[in-house]
């Protein structure tokens, strides 16, 4: 007897939300800091993906410290400094035809608590590519006005990435 099993492909009902964290990493000219990133889950000739560095809570971290060693991870940088954190969590939920690809799958969208950080480096201190990382979470990065920002974001986080800019604007602004 020949028994098959179907394993039902995921769908927003069944998929929860992932918890993470998301960082507004700013410059002393109230610049964003913006990296470029192709997911795995796009087809190489696809169109890039910017957002703002942001990653997901490993087991009993707290936010801030999640905050920190993913900004860390994701874009070699060292020299910042923690000056707000939003007063609640955010969500996004991915497009219909992302369920199941994006988020390796697991996840609906995330719930993400976001911090502001002002980048105190140079700029030659982002190192994108380390050796032990065969996988990086981005492929280049730029400074952008914090206006100019949303234009580049995905259609379906740009609400997000609004709320969290408006709510750090007079932190990111430059003195």
């Amino acid at each position: 007897m020949n028994i098959s099993t179907q394993i039902a492909a995921p769908t927003r009902e069944t998929l929860p939300f992932r918890d993470g964290v998301g960082m507004v990493l700013f410059n002393h000219r109230g610049q964003i800091w913006l990296g470029s990133r192709q997911p795995r889950w796009m087809a190489p000739d696809s169109a890039t993906v910017w957002q703002m560095p942001q990653g997901g809570l490993n087991g009993r971290e707290l936010p801030l410290e999640a905050a920190v060693r993913e900004l860390r991870e994701e874009t070699g940088a060292a020299s910042f400094v923690p000056v707000a954190e939003l007063d609640r969590w955010l969500s996004f939920e991915l497009p219909d035809h992302l369920i199941g690809l994006g988020l390796k799958g697991r996840y609906r969208g995330q719930r993400q608590l976001w911090f502001a950080l002002r980048f105190t480096g140079e700029d030659g201190e982002f190192n994108l590519h380390r050796e032990d990382d065969p996988h990086p979470e981005f492929q280049s990065w730029m400074w952008v006005a914090p206006s100019e920002a949303l234009s580049r974001i995905v259609s379906w986080k740009q609400d997000l990435y609004a709320t969290v800019l408006d709510a750090f604007a007079n932190v990111i602004a430059p003195p």
